[in-house]
């Protein structure tokens, strides 16, 4: 999900507080999207620890956000801002190490007209400065008081009035917050939080992706690793584009490159998808015109865990990027009697694959060769002259069913690979490794439902 910088200081200034001030702040501002999952304390910190588990950061003074927007580590954490009109400027025992009020102070020509508008020196600093997308930037506050001034502060520098809630604007504001939680800023926040997971721990991980490499030479090293991590940090924009189809194809493309490097009898598993996109993506890149966010999450999360060791729990950017996959994910108790009962349809879809294929075949000029495993009917069928190789639906799913007909491989019970009389799939359990139960349960339908 998208993470905001939140800068509100529950009324800290006034002398008289509402008993459940700061609980009562974060539910109407983040009610909607915290789940009913409340706060129920009245300390400013715990509720900064309480909102950073939900990607909340929460600065409460304007030189507290002043260091965060400042620091490009720390900005490149957000996606969207919640400002509150006016702020302290600092807490006593905090220190300005950049001297950022002393000037501001001059500027506004004393400490109390820079508290009441604080927030318009940080949308300034963000849009003008830092070049943050001012329609990712929200105002909610209840001090009316100072709207006026605000307002006219906003039109003596000839700049646009911002978006502005005010807070007892429960549903408005829940409005705003839905509209930004697009699909884009949630893939866009799992590939970075997944990228820069990888890079933190990259000195410590074997690099698995060279399992797939014969070639010393082309081993690939840690500041190669990070090298690819960094271009994939950076890939998707902070303003969604209005044409994401290019840039999808682009990315794909830069994520499955690495794959070239490999030796196809070097190949098992799930490797199998990669390898397929690279190729794929290179001879016939039509394919992957029309890709939405959900087939580069599932990319993205199968890449990773080839390319990286780590432990086998469900990492927190894979949560992310899953959510993508939640209105059409199978609930996990049922994914678990499907699994137990072995009723994942893996036969039907391998036997469906086949009989095009043997139907292409009777057609000569479509030059599609037969073949035995999934992945390798799949390529045969890409590699061939067949009209069915330019089916972008149709191969979408076959790289969604790739996952389960690449971990349930076929064996022969009678009959030979060219004749089958009958063919079975080799028992997996998916609850073995909970990374691979989750991304089971969510791509289920995508995988087994249409086409």
């Amino acid at each position: 999900m998208p993470h905001f910088l939140w800068v509100e200081d529950f009324k800290a200034s006034e002398t008289q507080r509402d008993e459940n001030i700061i609980s009562s702040t974060i539910d109407l501002v983040f009610g909607s999207r915290l789940d009913s999952q409340d706060f129920d304390g009245d300390d400013e910190y715990d509720a900064r620890d309480f909102l950073e588990e939900k990607g909340i950061t929460l600065k409460l003074n304007l030189l507290e956000a002043l260091d965060f927007i400042h620091n490009p580590n720390e900005l490149a954490t957000i996606d969207f801002v919640v400002l509150d009109v006016d702020m302290p400027l600092k807490r006593n025992e905090q220190v300005d190490e950049n001297n950022y009020l002393p000037e501001l102070i001059e500027q506004y020509q004393s400490e109390e007209a820079l508290k009441k508008i604080a927030g318009y020196q940080i949308y300034i600093d963000l849009v003008i400065e830092l070049g943050f997308p001012k329609s990712h930037i929200l105002f909610c506050s209840n001090h009316a008081g100072y709207f006026e001034e605000f307002t006219a502060k906003f039109k003596s520098s000839n700049i646009k009035f911002p978006e502005l809630k005010q807070k007892e604007h429960k549903e408005g504001i829940a409005n705003w917050l839905t509209n930004v939680h697009s699909d884009y800023f949630v893939l866009r926040r799992g590939i970075i939080e997944g990228c820069q997971y990888i890079i933190k721990n990259l000195a410590e991980n074997e690099l698995a992706f060279n399992n797939f490499i014969g070639e010393p030479e082309k081993q690939v090293t840690v500041d190669n690793m990070r090298d690819y991590l960094e271009v994939l940090t950076h890939f998707l924009p902070l303003r969604e584009p209005e044409d994401k189809g290019g840039l999808y194809k682009l990315f794909v493309r830069t994520l499955s490159h690495e794959w070239e490097a490999t030796e196809a009898k070097k190949i098992r598993g799930l490797a199998w998808i990669m390898k397929n996109t690279r190729n794929w993506i290179t001879h016939n890149s039509n394919l992957f015109d029309a890709l939405d966010e959900r087939m580069l999450a599932y990319l993205f999360m199968v890449n990773m865990r080839l390319m990286f060791s780590f432990n086998e729990a469900v990492q927190p950017y894979e949560k992310i990027l899953l959510g993508l996959f939640s209105e059409d994910a199978l609930a996990a108790e049922v994914f678990k009697q499907q699994n137990a009962n072995k009723l994942i349809p893996v036969d039907k879809k391998y036997l469906e694959l086949k009989n095009r294929v043997l139907d292409e075949r009777q057609d000569k000029n479509n030059h599609v060769q037969d073949g035995f495993y999934f992945n390798e009917l799949a390529n045969n069928l890409q590699q061939s002259k067949s009209s069915l190789r330019d089916d972008k639906a149709l191969f979408s799913k076959l790289l969604y069913q790739m996952f389960w007909l690449t971990t349930s491989n076929p064996f022969i019970s009678t009959g030979n690979r060219r004749k089958l009389l009958e063919i079975k799939f080799w028992a997996f359990n998916y609850r073995d490794k909970p990374y691979i139960f989750e991304i089971a349960r969510h791509i289920y339908n995508r995988s087994f439902k249409g086409v």
